[in-house]
């Protein structure tokens, strides 16, 4: 089975955050993909290159991560997360929450 093609934006709840999303994508050309999440790790928000099973798993594995590092913090008495930094080998995920 193959996940389809990404032709346009793909439903995700709000599409008020959308063009801000794609307008981020096209003006810095670092940026592959973007997506916002709520704070139940649900994809609010997705750049048009992403496809809908494409912005849920991001979302969630976006969620896993601050959820993860939340914890440490806590756990060591360590702080806030401000962000969390991924790097595979052709790609960065960075994580970073707009409000907690």
């Amino acid at each position: 089975m193959t996940a389809p093609k990404a032709t346009g934006h793909t439903d995700t709840g709000s599409g008020d955050l959308n063009w801000l999303l794609d307008d981020l994508v096209d003006r810095v050309a670092s940026i592959r993909k973007a997506v916002v999440l709520s704070g139940d790790g649900l994809a609010t928000g997705a750049s048009k290159d992403l496809t809908r099973e494409d912005s849920e798993h991001l979302a969630a594995v976006a969620s896993g991560f601050h959820s993860l590092a939340k914890g440490v913090g806590r756990h060591f008495e360590a702080g806030s997360v401000r962000q969390t930094v991924v790097e595979l080998d052709d790609a960065f995920l960075f994580v970073t929450a707009a409000r907690d």
